[in-house]
């Protein structure tokens, strides 16, 4: 294996034929620049700058792969994923696959296939592969919205009781969205409501003592110390490893 990860920028349709097809090549990254003042974007992504692309050591990704992370699969498997997301992003839930009415919002482009459009959101079908054995994957939070910290906290609460993927998937809804932009933010004050949000998913008294306890408090910078080093700001980014 090549020990040093190439990187190229592409669009999101080209993730996706990635994830699908498995198109032979070192590595992919997508990112969409931060979204900062739309709670419910209505026009396209208009194309940004290509930022500079970051070198990356497969070391540095395989590293990622510990109990300490939000992880799943095998480090040593030959496709690798790496998410930076932020739950409060609308880019990431259109990418997530589970927020129909945003997808519809964002332009024909992004309709999900589910509501009679043309877009495969990239998430599931990373996890369709995981759930295979067949990739590696891991989520790392980014700030990219602003408002998406408790919601992260809950997901490391939740995948301690091995929920992670059904938690993610309800916030990551339009009633999930909704839940954490306007009301739950980055107030710890709010650890009930999202509680409650997710009772159907994670014992709601277990989900509040575990974000009122403050646990997984550090995760935020430790996480966002990790999207630093691997050069990606915006939300949401991809690396893909397919070597």
């Amino acid at each position: 294996m090549n020990n040093e990860i190439k990187i190229s920028f592409s669009g999101v349709l080209l993730v996706v034929l990635l994830i699908v097809g498995l198109v032979g090549t070192s590595g992919y990254f997508y990112g969409k620049n931060k979204v900062t003042n739309t709670v419910a974007p209505t026009v396209a992504p208009v194309a940004q700058q290509q930022p500079a692309k970051p070198t990356v050591n497969i070391d540095q990704v395989k590293a990622l792969f510990n109990d300490q992370n939000l992880a799943f699969g095998n480090k040593d498997s030959k496709v690798l994923f790496v998410e930076f997301s932020d739950p409060s992003c609308p880019y990431c839930h259109a990418a997530a696959g589970k927020n129909g009415t945003l997808n519809k919002q964002m332009g024909a482009q992004f309709i999900l296939k589910a509501d009679g459009g043309s877009y495969v959101a990239p998430v599931p079908e990373m996890k369709k592969l995981v759930d295979a054995g067949k990739a590696g994957f891991v989520w790392i939070y980014a700030n990219g919205h602003g408002n998406g910290e408790m919601a992260t906290k809950a997901l490391y609460c939740a995948k301690e009781k091995g929920k992670f993927w059904q938690a993610h998937d309800l916030l990551m809804t339009d009633a999930g969205y909704t839940l954490i932009n306007t009301t739950v933010k980055n107030d710890k004050t709010q650890s009930g409501a999202i509680a409650q949000f997710l009772k159907g998913v994670v014992e709601s008294n277990f989900m509040k003592s575990c974000l009122d306890g403050g646990k997984y408090d550090s995760r935020i910078s430790s996480d966002m110390a990790i999207a630093s080093q691997f050069g990606f700001s915006g939300t949401p980014s991809f690396f893909v490893n397919t070597t």
